[in-house]
């Protein structure tokens, strides 16, 4: 559900390559104050695919934007058909090792801050406190008359009692807790209003076509201002919703580290970008810098 990109950007043919070696971020970890920014990718090991790597969800998935959401009541039968069903699987996620190691980080005093593209609150679910959801969170609900917030889970229960015999088979499940159906498959999906005013409700999330709140990316660059290092993991940082961090942070001097298997917008601002999978790796520097990744960790709500 983030901002669908206007500009495509060069080729990655100019851009540095990438390394296996850790050393780094685990120097920029030991030194302490590091801000983290994540993406999908962290989150693919946990079974929740990611938008653009081998075999994202763009390649055969056209997410819901803003405009389209807010223009017809079919559009939104569609949308919450799709996600009430994807949002069954969707919940039962759990953190994986990177979002584990990530917690430990914070846990010993190596984090400034943690800022997340992501919507699926795993996290959070991790042990990881004061996350920044950048472009929100599938776990509540908004109603766009009253402006009322709602815990996801009440909503389901309330789609659920409006469409008992609804249980279809998805092909697939996106990053956006979206489940692929076919027109058929929704048939006359009944969608509920707000229960305070009978508005249109809305997940808590920034829709591709929408904008940021000001506010929270003010925010985010204050975090990027007292850090004194930037570590992206798992982002291509191809919106920049995500890229103008790592180039706030490179334009004032700060080391920007990537772990990312692909090549990413941000590699030209970055002292490297480590090409290994997330959990594997953020496992082992947390090994080396002596730091204990808890093994048990909750399901979002």
């Amino acid at each position: 559900m983030r901002m669908r990109p206007t500009l495509s950007w060069s080729s990655t043919e100019d851009l540095p390559p990438g390394t296996t070696d850790l050393a780094p971020v685990a120097g920029v970890l030991e030194g302490g104050g590091v801000l983290v920014l994540s993406g999908a990718g962290i989150s693919t090991e946990s079974g929740i695919p990611d938008y653009r790597g081998v075999g994202g969800s763009l390649s055969r998935h056209t997410p819901m934007t803003y405009q389209d959401f807010t223009a017809g009541d079919q559009a939104r039968r569609r949308y919450w058909a799709r996600s009430h069903l994807g949002w069954r699987t969707f919940r039962r996620a759990r953190p994986n090792a990177g979002h584990r190691a990530v917690a430990a980080f914070g846990r010993h005093g190596l984090l400034s801050g943690l800022i997340t593209q992501n919507v699926d609150g795993l996290h959070q679910a991790a042990g990881s406190d004061g996350v920044v959801e950048l472009h929100g969170g599938l776990d509540r609900v908004v109603c766009l008359s009253c402006g009322a917030l709602s815990p996801r889970r009440e909503l389901a229960r309330r789609l659920a009692e409006a469409n008992a015999g609804f249980r279809p088979v998805a092909a697939g499940i996106n990053p956006d807790g979206d489940a692929d159906l076919t027109d058929e498959q929704v048939g006359d999906f009944q969608v509920v209003p707000c229960a305070a005013c009978g508005g249109i409700l809305k997940p808590d999330v920034v829709f591709f076509g929408e904008a940021v709140p000001p506010a929270r990316v003010e925010h985010c660059r204050e975090l990027v201002r007292q850090a004194a290092a930037l570590l992206v993991l798992g982002s291509s940082l191809t919106v920049m919703s995500g890229l103008r961090f790592v180039r706030q942070a490179a334009e004032a001097g700060k080391p920007v580290m990537i772990v990312n298997r692909d090549p990413t917008r941000g590699d030209r601002h970055a002292a490297a970008r480590v090409a290994l999978p997330l959990g594997a790796a953020l496992t082992a520097v947390a090994e080396g810098l002596g730091v204990a990744v808890d093994g048990e960790t909750a399901a979002p709500d």
